[in-house]
């Protein structure tokens, strides 16, 4: 099983969470939320492997959002 690992994290300027691989298979994309996100991923990382890559594949999502709360 091939693993493609995606890192997320939170545009708060752009209320969208932006990710893109690790791997070097051109994918980047953004979804208003996470499930949203892994929706988008699960069809674009077969889409971008291509047939050269046979399935099933495990795509681990690395998110990060950061907040200021007051004291």
């Amino acid at each position: 099983m091939m693993k493609i690992v995606v890192d997320a994290f939170w545009d708060d300027e752009a209320k969208v969470w932006v990710a893109a691989s690790r791997e070097k298979i051109g994918l980047a994309t953004e979804a208003d939320t996470i499930e949203a996100l892994q929706r988008r991923l699960a069809i674009m990382v077969p889409d971008l492997l291509g047939d050269n890559h046979e399935g099933p594949f495990e795509i681990e999502l690395i998110a990060r959002s950061h907040q200021t709360v007051a004291a």
